[in-house]
Protein backbone atom coordinates (compact mmCIF):
# COMPACT_ATOMS: atom_id res chain seq x y z
CA UNK A 1 0.00 0.00 0.00
CA UNK A 2 1.36 3.43 -0.95
CA UNK A 3 2.03 6.00 1.75
CA UNK A 4 -0.27 8.99 2.25
CA UNK A 5 2.82 11.18 2.78
CA UNK A 6 6.04 10.48 0.92
CA UNK A 7 8.25 13.51 1.56
CA UNK A 8 8.92 13.99 5.26
CA UNK A 9 10.71 16.77 7.09
CA UNK A 10 11.65 16.57 10.77
CA UNK A 11 12.29 19.52 13.08
CA UNK A 12 13.64 19.06 16.60
CA UNK A 13 13.95 21.33 19.62
CA UNK A 14 17.17 23.28 19.34
CA UNK A 15 20.12 22.46 21.59
CA UNK A 16 18.37 19.44 23.09
CA UNK A 17 20.30 16.14 22.89
CA UNK A 18 17.17 14.06 23.61
CA UNK A 19 15.29 15.77 20.80
CA UNK A 20 18.21 15.29 18.42
CA UNK A 21 18.37 11.58 19.30
CA UNK A 22 14.60 11.10 18.85
CA UNK A 23 14.68 12.98 15.54
CA UNK A 24 17.49 10.74 14.30
CA UNK A 25 15.45 7.66 15.27
CA UNK A 26 12.45 9.01 13.39
CA UNK A 27 14.61 9.77 10.38
CA UNK A 28 15.73 6.14 10.20
CA UNK A 29 12.11 5.05 10.60
CA UNK A 30 11.04 7.30 7.71
CA UNK A 31 13.66 5.75 5.44
CA UNK A 32 12.74 2.22 6.55
CA UNK A 33 9.12 2.92 5.59
CA UNK A 34 10.23 3.88 2.09
CA UNK A 35 9.59 7.63 2.42
CA UNK A 36 11.97 10.45 1.52
CA UNK A 37 13.61 12.47 4.31
CA UNK A 38 14.13 16.15 3.46
CA UNK A 39 16.62 18.61 4.96
CA UNK A 40 15.06 21.09 7.40
CA UNK A 41 17.71 23.75 6.74
CA UNK A 42 16.94 24.02 3.02
CA UNK A 43 13.94 26.26 2.28
CA UNK A 44 13.45 24.68 -1.14
CA UNK A 45 13.22 21.21 0.39
CA UNK A 46 10.97 22.44 3.20
CA UNK A 47 8.54 23.79 0.57
CA UNK A 48 8.39 20.32 -1.04
CA UNK A 49 7.45 18.46 2.16
CA UNK A 50 4.18 16.54 2.43
CA UNK A 51 4.29 16.60 6.24
CA UNK A 52 6.41 18.09 9.02
CA UNK A 53 7.20 16.12 12.18
CA UNK A 54 8.10 18.28 15.19
CA UNK A 55 10.08 16.69 18.03
CA UNK A 56 10.07 18.63 21.29
CA UNK A 57 7.36 20.56 23.09
CA UNK A 58 4.54 22.96 22.34
CA UNK A 59 6.99 25.87 22.04
CA UNK A 60 8.89 24.11 19.27
CA UNK A 61 5.67 23.39 17.40
CA UNK A 62 4.57 27.02 17.73
CA UNK A 63 7.85 28.11 16.18
CA UNK A 64 7.65 25.66 13.29
CA UNK A 65 3.95 26.27 12.66
CA UNK A 66 4.63 29.88 11.64
CA UNK A 67 7.17 28.59 9.14
CA UNK A 68 5.14 25.82 7.49
CA UNK A 69 1.53 27.10 7.74
CA UNK A 70 1.98 29.48 4.76
CA UNK A 71 3.13 26.42 2.78
CA UNK A 72 0.00 24.44 3.76
CA UNK A 73 2.13 21.64 5.22
CA UNK A 74 0.45 19.55 7.96
CA UNK A 75 2.25 19.04 11.28
CA UNK A 76 2.44 16.17 13.75
CA UNK A 77 4.14 16.62 17.10
CA UNK A 78 6.21 14.17 19.15
CA UNK A 79 6.25 14.96 22.86
CA UNK A 80 9.47 14.42 24.81
CA UNK A 81 8.48 15.59 28.25
CA UNK A 82 5.32 16.82 29.90
CA UNK A 83 2.08 16.19 28.08
CA UNK A 84 1.47 19.00 25.61
CA UNK A 85 -1.68 20.47 24.16
CA UNK A 86 -0.12 20.48 20.69
CA UNK A 87 2.50 17.71 20.71
CA UNK A 88 0.67 14.55 21.70
CA UNK A 89 2.59 11.62 20.19
CA UNK A 90 4.51 9.92 22.99
CA UNK A 91 8.11 9.00 22.27
CA UNK A 92 7.67 5.34 23.18
CA UNK A 93 4.92 5.06 20.57
CA UNK A 94 6.31 7.40 17.95
CA UNK A 95 7.43 4.73 15.47
CA UNK A 96 4.09 2.95 15.22
CA UNK A 97 2.16 6.24 15.38
CA UNK A 98 4.29 7.69 12.57
CA UNK A 99 3.58 4.60 10.46
CA UNK A 100 -0.15 4.98 11.07
CA UNK A 101 -0.07 8.66 10.10
CA UNK A 102 1.97 8.02 6.95
CA UNK A 103 -0.56 5.32 6.07
CA UNK A 104 -3.38 7.86 6.40
CA UNK A 105 -4.66 6.86 9.84
CA UNK A 106 -5.06 10.21 11.59
CA UNK A 107 -7.48 13.04 12.33
CA UNK A 108 -6.76 16.52 11.02
CA UNK A 109 -7.57 19.70 12.94
CA UNK A 110 -7.36 23.06 11.20
CA UNK A 111 -6.38 25.75 13.69
CA UNK A 112 -6.81 29.45 13.02
CA UNK A 113 -3.86 31.81 13.37
CA UNK A 114 -3.73 35.52 14.16
CA UNK A 115 -2.01 38.15 12.10
CA UNK A 116 -0.98 41.53 13.49
CA UNK A 117 0.29 44.81 12.11
CA UNK A 118 1.85 47.51 14.26
CA UNK A 119 1.06 51.04 13.13
CA UNK A 120 3.06 54.08 14.24
CA UNK A 121 1.80 57.47 13.07
CA UNK A 122 -0.26 55.62 10.48
CA UNK A 123 2.71 53.74 9.06
CA UNK A 124 3.23 49.99 9.36
CA UNK A 125 6.44 49.20 11.24
CA UNK A 126 6.05 45.46 11.85
CA UNK A 127 3.81 42.50 11.06
CA UNK A 128 3.78 38.94 12.32
CA UNK A 129 1.59 35.89 12.90
CA UNK A 130 0.83 33.74 15.93
CA UNK A 131 -0.86 30.41 16.57
CA UNK A 132 -1.42 30.91 20.32
CA UNK A 133 -1.65 34.58 21.12
CA UNK A 134 -0.61 38.15 20.58
CA UNK A 135 0.02 39.93 23.88
CA UNK A 136 0.37 43.61 24.69
CA UNK A 137 1.95 43.89 28.14
CA UNK A 138 4.13 45.99 30.37
CA UNK A 139 7.82 45.29 30.62
CA UNK A 140 10.00 45.10 33.70
CA UNK A 141 8.58 48.18 35.46
CA UNK A 142 5.73 47.74 37.95
CA UNK A 143 3.49 50.55 36.73
CA UNK A 144 0.27 49.81 34.82
CA UNK A 145 -0.18 50.66 31.17
CA UNK A 146 -3.25 52.24 29.61
CA UNK A 147 -4.78 51.22 26.30
CA UNK A 148 -7.99 51.43 24.30
CA UNK A 149 -9.59 48.33 22.77
CA UNK A 150 -11.65 48.53 19.60
CA UNK A 151 -13.47 45.72 17.76
CA UNK A 152 -14.25 46.46 14.12
CA UNK A 153 -13.58 50.13 14.90
CA UNK A 154 -16.18 50.15 17.71
CA UNK A 155 -14.86 51.38 21.05
CA UNK A 156 -15.02 48.56 23.62
CA UNK A 157 -13.22 50.14 26.57
CA UNK A 158 -10.22 52.02 27.83
CA UNK A 159 -8.34 50.15 30.51
CA UNK A 160 -5.44 50.34 32.91
CA UNK A 161 -3.87 46.92 33.40
CA UNK A 162 -0.71 44.89 33.08
CA UNK A 163 -1.81 44.26 29.48
CA UNK A 164 -4.18 42.29 27.29
CA UNK A 165 -4.00 38.87 25.62
CA UNK A 166 -5.60 38.32 22.21
CA UNK A 167 -5.80 34.55 21.91
CA UNK A 168 -6.94 31.94 19.43
CA UNK A 169 -8.82 28.88 20.70
CA UNK A 170 -5.47 27.07 20.55
CA UNK A 171 -3.99 29.76 22.80
CA UNK A 172 -6.91 29.69 25.22
CA UNK A 173 -5.11 26.96 27.19
CA UNK A 174 -1.82 28.90 27.26
CA UNK A 175 -1.13 32.35 28.79
CA UNK A 176 -4.82 33.30 28.54
CA UNK A 177 -5.74 30.43 30.85
CA UNK A 178 -3.45 31.74 33.60
CA UNK A 179 -5.19 35.14 33.28
CA UNK A 180 -8.58 33.48 33.93
CA UNK A 181 -9.59 33.47 30.29
CA UNK A 182 -12.16 31.01 28.87
CA UNK A 183 -11.19 27.60 27.52
CA UNK A 184 -12.32 27.40 23.89
CA UNK A 185 -12.50 24.22 21.85
CA UNK A 186 -9.44 24.38 19.57
CA UNK A 187 -11.38 24.04 16.31
CA UNK A 188 -13.69 27.00 17.00
CA UNK A 189 -13.36 30.14 14.89
CA UNK A 190 -13.27 32.71 17.67
CA UNK A 191 -10.91 35.15 19.36
CA UNK A 192 -10.62 35.71 23.11
CA UNK A 193 -9.69 39.10 24.58
CA UNK A 194 -8.32 38.56 28.07
CA UNK A 195 -7.12 41.46 30.26
CA UNK A 196 -4.04 40.87 32.42
CA UNK A 197 -4.55 42.04 36.01
CA UNK A 198 -6.95 44.88 35.14
CA UNK A 199 -7.28 47.80 37.57
CA UNK A 200 -11.08 47.60 37.19
CA UNK A 201 -12.40 44.24 38.36
CA UNK A 202 -15.40 44.43 36.00
CA UNK A 203 -13.03 44.26 33.02
CA UNK A 204 -13.73 40.67 32.02
CA UNK A 205 -12.65 38.35 29.18
CA UNK A 206 -14.56 38.75 25.93
CA UNK A 207 -15.01 36.22 23.11
CA UNK A 208 -15.65 37.59 19.62
CA UNK A 209 -16.06 36.27 16.09
CA UNK A 210 -12.80 35.43 14.36
CA UNK A 211 -13.79 37.59 11.37
CA UNK A 212 -13.50 40.71 13.56
CA UNK A 213 -10.52 43.06 13.70
CA UNK A 214 -9.19 43.98 17.12
CA UNK A 215 -7.23 47.19 17.58
CA UNK A 216 -5.22 47.90 20.71
CA UNK A 217 -4.31 51.61 20.84
CA UNK A 218 -1.65 52.65 23.33
CA UNK A 219 -2.71 55.60 25.49
CA UNK A 220 0.07 55.38 28.08
CA UNK A 221 2.88 52.94 27.39
CA UNK A 222 4.51 53.52 30.78
CA UNK A 223 7.53 55.44 29.49
CA UNK A 224 7.69 53.12 26.48
CA UNK A 225 7.82 50.13 28.81
CA UNK A 226 5.27 48.17 26.77
CA UNK A 227 5.78 45.33 24.31
CA UNK A 228 3.69 43.33 21.89
CA UNK A 229 4.74 39.68 21.70
CA UNK A 230 3.88 36.90 19.29
CA UNK A 231 3.46 33.42 20.79
CA UNK A 232 5.89 34.58 23.48
CA UNK A 233 8.77 34.08 21.04
CA UNK A 234 9.37 37.53 19.56
CA UNK A 235 8.44 41.04 20.64
CA UNK A 236 8.40 44.70 19.59
CA UNK A 237 8.51 47.73 21.92
CA UNK A 238 5.50 50.05 21.70
CA UNK A 239 5.16 53.81 22.10
CA UNK A 240 2.25 56.06 23.06
CA UNK A 241 -0.16 56.31 20.14
CA UNK A 242 0.92 53.03 18.53
CA UNK A 243 -1.86 50.77 17.30
CA UNK A 244 -1.75 46.98 17.10
CA UNK A 245 -4.31 45.76 14.54
CA UNK A 246 -5.07 42.06 14.97
CA UNK A 247 -7.25 39.75 12.91
CA UNK A 248 -7.47 36.18 11.72
CA UNK A 249 -4.63 35.23 9.41
CA UNK A 250 -5.33 33.76 5.99
CA UNK A 251 -3.08 30.87 7.02
CA UNK A 252 -4.16 27.92 9.16
CA UNK A 253 -2.16 25.28 10.96
CA UNK A 254 -3.04 21.74 9.88
CA UNK A 255 -2.45 19.64 12.98
CA UNK A 256 -2.51 15.86 12.56
CA UNK A 257 -3.65 13.79 15.54
CA UNK A 258 -3.60 10.04 16.27
CA UNK A 259 -7.04 8.51 15.88
CA UNK A 260 -7.33 7.91 19.64
CA UNK A 261 -6.49 11.53 20.59
CA UNK A 262 -8.99 13.26 22.88
CA UNK A 263 -8.83 16.98 23.66
CA UNK A 264 -10.77 16.35 26.86
CA UNK A 265 -8.32 13.68 28.03
CA UNK A 266 -5.53 16.26 27.68
CA UNK A 267 -7.55 18.88 29.59
CA UNK A 268 -8.22 16.41 32.39
CA UNK A 269 -4.59 15.45 32.75
CA UNK A 270 -3.09 18.94 32.34
CA UNK A 271 -5.59 20.66 34.62
CA UNK A 272 -5.99 17.90 37.20
CA UNK A 273 -9.70 17.43 36.62
CA UNK A 274 -11.37 14.38 38.16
Amino acid sequence: MSLKFNKIIIFEKRNDPDAAEAAAELGRCVLDLGAELLANDDDRQVAQADIAIVVGGDGTLLDISRRVAPLDIPIAGVNLGRLGFLVDIQREAMHITLKHILDGQYREEKRIMLGAEILRAGRSIHSSEALNDIVVSKGELARLIEYETLVDDYHVNSARADGIIVATPTGSTAYALSANGPILHPTLEAIALVPICPHTLSNRPLVINSSSTVTIRMLDSGLQNTYVSFDGQSSVRLQDGDEVAIGMSKHRVRLLRPLDHSHYDVLREKLGWG
